[in-house]
């Protein structure tokens, strides 16, 4: 870069800088004019407050009338100075007051459904299905028949083991009434027929197992077998469900892990349900946070008496808590420095810098800690001249004295 630009730069750099520093400062028009700067170039910068305290100076130095029109022209200058905030003249504040926000008041999540009671229905013994005497959809209560598998053979063995526990029985009843058995063959008689009933419960045991039975109350759901179908006791015959209420599991952050407790009201949204809110309880909550996500399992249990609800769909879960109650200030009210953030606070028309530590930051407003209370005036405009103990004048409110200035 040439020579003669860099010096037009820093030209214009210090001029920019002897600008903000006559516009800022409230004294320095009057000390460029000392130091012998003419005041109509300081005038160009500052306005009329370099004028007016340069007449000022000027009317301090001479007598008589000149001496008389100079304070005048002094006076009129420190007020046209002070109006841009030199000296004690109080500073133009925009207020705004404190509310109170509340946080952890409430926990939104989203979880899954399941049935209340919900089983896979398999059979007890392997065979071909005779028949099936449900359908999808049905609802069964706990030892309704399902399906039957063959049992031809089954009964064969049932009919046999009965035989022969009647065979036993009279064996056993006529050695007990005949003197001519010893009571060692008594005894061998009496256990041949105890082996006897013993075989005919364990044919009836597994004839009894050709039926595949429901194992609870519940809905039916697609039957996956037919007529003919050759399964075994690993066959899944129906899935069945029990939906008088559902099993919401959903996880809540780690600082919830106290907070809730069985037993707790809980509401529940449902995607195939908009608009309507379901009524429920906390069923459980999880021994342990987890690590990976600092979340905790929790348990909810919701009611649905008119069936409108299926396991597997999706709900946004909701709880409500008394929660932690803290002073809400406007985003430009908090100032930072080299101790930390602060807010400028009104208290008599003075400023008073009060020490705010952030809780939670939202788009509108921030919760702070701090010693402040509902209804506190904050300063959220107008901070760059605020000073600990400095008067302010808050925008809106009449100033002191402007009746009396106004009949002069």
């Amino acid at each position: 870069m040439p020579l003669w630009k860099q010096l037009a730069i820093s030209i214009a750099l210090l001029f920019v800088g002897l600008c903000s520093w006559v516009y800022l400062s409230p004294g320095a028009g009057q000390t460029l004019v000392s130091m012998g700067v003419p005041a109509s170039a300081v005038a160009l910068i500052s306005g009329a407050d370099a004028e007016g305290e340069a007449a000022g100076q000027r009317g301090q130095g001479q007598g008589g009338q000149q001496a008389q029109s100079g304070g005048q022209g002094s006076g009129q200058g420190q007020a046209q100075g002070n109006r841009r905030g030199g000296g004690n003249q109080a500073i133009l504040v925009a207020t705004q007051p404190v509310a109170m926000g509340v946080v952890n008041d409430r926990l939104s999540a989203i979880g899954d459904g399941e049935a209340i009671e919900a089983v896979t229905v398999m059979p007890q013994a392997s065979g071909t299905i005779a028949e099936i005497l449900v359908s999808s959809g049905q609802k069964v209560t706990k030892g309704d028949v399902i399906a039957r598998l063959d049992r031809e053979e089954q009964v064969i063995l049932r009919d046999q083991a009965a035989v022969a526990l009647r065979s036993a029985k009279e064996k056993a009843e006529s050695y007990r009434n005949l003197q001519s058995f010893s009571r060692l063959d008594v005894l061998d008689a009496q256990i041949a027929e105890e082996q006897a009933q013993l075989q005919l419960t364990t044919a009836e045991l597994n004839l009894k197992r050709r039926d595949i039975v429901a194992p609870i109350d519940g809905i039916i759901g697609i039957v996956g077998i037919s007529v003919g179908d050759n399964v075994t006791n690993s066959t899944a015959i129906v899935s069945l469900d029990n939906r008088s209420q559902l099993l919401v599991d959903f996880w809540a952050p780690e600082r919830f892990a106290v907070a809730v407790r069985p037993g707790m009201p809980v509401e529940a949204n449902s995607v195939s349900r908009p608009g309507q809110v379901f009524q429920g309880s906390v069923e459980a909550v999880d021994s342990r946070v987890d690590e990976a996500s600092r979340t905790i399992r929790i348990r909810a249990k919701i009611d649905n008496p008119d069936d409108v609800l299926r396991a597997g769909m999706s709900f946004a879960v909701g709880m409500r808590f008394p929660g932690d109650s803290y002073a809400a200030v406007n985003p430009l009210a908090v100032q930072w420095d080299g101790e930390g953030s602060f807010v400028w606070q009104i208290v008599d028309n003075k400023s008073v810098k009060t020490r705010v530590r952030i809780v939670q930051r939202n788009s509108d407003q921030i919760l702070v800690e701090a010693q402040l209370k509902e209804g506190d005036l904050i300063a959220v405009e107008g901070l760059q001249r605020v000073r600990e103990g400095g008067t302010v004048e808050i925008a809106g409110q009449p100033k002191a004295g402007s009746e009396e200035v106004a009949v002069r």
